[in-house]
């Protein structure tokens, strides 16, 4: 199985913020994470990075959020996309 596209969506609000989902389906999981898909998920506000998910290969499911790093835990690809949409419309409220 060759590597899949799942997921790619970009929106520009009209404030200029950017939010980019991009998520593949992956013959064999990143590692070291056990699941089996890449994904990038990043929420730019003014021109900065403030809120990203991503699963770099040796560093595994990880959140960026106001330049600091943490693990997350993978529970599915729905909700870690329902997890970031929720944040995303949180931080955007607080405008």
């Amino acid at each position: 199985m060759a590597a899949r596209l799942i997921v790619r969506e970009r929106v520009v609000y009209p404030d200029g913020d950017i939010v980019e989902m991009v998520v593949w389906m992956l013959p064999e999981p990143v590692p070291p994470t056990t699941h089996g898909f890449k994904y990038r998920l990043v929420y730019i506000r003014e021109g900065q990075r403030v809120l990203a998910c991503d699963n770099e290969r040796g560093k595994g499911d990880h959140r960026h959020f106001r330049g600091e790093e943490s693990a997350i835990r993978f529970l599915s690809i729905e909700a870690l996309l329902e997890a970031f949409v929720a944040e995303v419309e949180q931080m955007r409220g607080d405008r």
